[in-house]
C-alpha cells in the first residue's frame, strides 16, 4: 500500500480502478432511481439482504440454493445450517453497527465476529482478535496466516486509517477493508463472513449505498470462489497490479449485486415478488 498521507485515495489512482469506481457509481445510481425504490425500497432491502447472506454462506462453503434459505429453519445445526445462520445474522447486524463503525471500527469487528460464531465456540476465543499460536479454522483460504503480532498491528493500521478519513471513493476503501480481514483472518473462526459484512458496512455507511440494496456478495459468489481467491491473493501480494486486481473484482461483484436488486425491483414492479 502506499506510504502518502492518504493511502486509500492513492489506490484509487491505479491503473483501471478509476473506471471501475465510476462503474460502479453509475451502475448504483440507476437501481436507486428505479420507480420500485419510491414506494417500496424496504421490500427491496429486505430481499437484497437476504441474497446477500445466501452469496456470502455460499462463498463460505455453504452454497444453497435462495429457496433452500428462505424454507430452513434449523441454522444452529452444526455444518452448513450454521454457516447459512451465521450470514444470516450478519446481514441483519450490519444495519445497526453504522454509529459505532465510525468511532471504533474494531469494537464492530467484535461484535461481528460474536454474531457469526452465534454461541458455536463458548470460549473467550469468540469476539477478540487471536492470540499466539490459537488456531484458525478458514479452510477454504489457503494464504500464509499472519502471526498475532502482525495481526494486532494490521488491525490497528487499519482502523487509523478508518478513523482518519479518506478521499478514496467509497468501492476502494470497501475493498481493503475487506482484503485486509480476509489476508489476516484475525478471528479463529467465520472471518470471511465477516470480511464480506464489514465490506457492506463501508458501502452503506459511505452513502454508496445507503439502503443496503447493492449486495456485493452476490457479486463475489456469481463471480465463484475460484476467482474470488485468485483476486484475494493479488491483495495479499501488495502489488499494485495485485491491489487493482482486487479492487476492480470487488467493483464487479457490487454491479452483479446492483443487477440482482434490478431483478428484484422490476419483479416487484410486475407484481411477481
Amino acid at each position: 500500500m502506499s506510504t502518502t498521507a492518504d493511502p486509500l485515495a492513492a489506490l484509487g489512482s491505479l491503473p483501471g480502478v478509476a473506471d471501475s469506481v465510476d462503474s460502479v457509481r453509475k451502475a448504483v445510481d440507476r437501481v436507486y432511481g428505479h420507480r420500485v425504490m419510491r414506494r417500496r425500497s424496504n421490500e427491496v432491502t429486505a430481499e437484497a439482504a437476504l441474497r446477500g447472506a445466501r452469496g456470502s454462506a455460499a462463498l463460505s462453503g455453504a452454497d444453497w440454493a435462495l429457496e433452500e434459505v428462505r424454507r430452513r429453519s434449523d441454522f444452529g445445526v452444526e455444518g452448513e445450517p450454521r454457516t447459512v445462520g451465521a450470514a444470516l445474522r450478519l446481514t441483519a447486524e450490519s444495519g445497526q453497527l453504522l454509529s459505532v463503525w465510525r468511532q471504533s471500527p474494531l469494537r464492530v469487528l467484535a461484535r461481528l465476529h460474536l454474531v457469526a460464531a452465534g454461541g458455536a465456540r463458548p470460549d473467550d476465543t469468540v469476539g477478540r482478535p487471536r492470540l499466539a499460536g490459537e488456531p484458525v479454522d478458514e479452510p477454504l483460504i489457503e494464504l500464509a496466516l499472519p502471526g498475532a503480532d502482525e495481526v494486532a498491528g494490521r488491525l490497528e493500521g487499519l482502523a487509523g486509517l478508518l478513523l482518519a478519513g479518506s478521499e478514496a471513493p467509497a468501492l476502494v476503501t470497501a475493498a481493503v477493508v475487506h482484503g485486509e480481514l480476509l489476508a489476516l483472518r484475525p478471528f479463529g473462526s467465520c472471518n470471511g463472513l465477516v470480511a464480506r459484512a464489514a465490506e457492506r458496512i463501508v458501502l452503506i455507511g459511505s452513502g454508496l449505498d445507503p439502503k443496503s440494496i447493492c449486495p456485493s456478495e452476490v457479486g463475489h459468489a456469481e463471480l465463484g470462489r475460484a476467482a474470488y481467491l485468485g483476486a484475494l491473493d493479488g491483495y495479499a501480494s501488495g502489488t499494485p497490479e495485485g491491489m487493482a486486481a482486487w479492487i476492480t473484482h470487488c467493483a464487479r461483484a457490487v454491479e452483479l449485486g446492483v443487477r440482482e436488486s434490478t431483478a428484484v425491483c422490476e419483479a416487484l414492479q410486475r407484481g411477481a415478488a
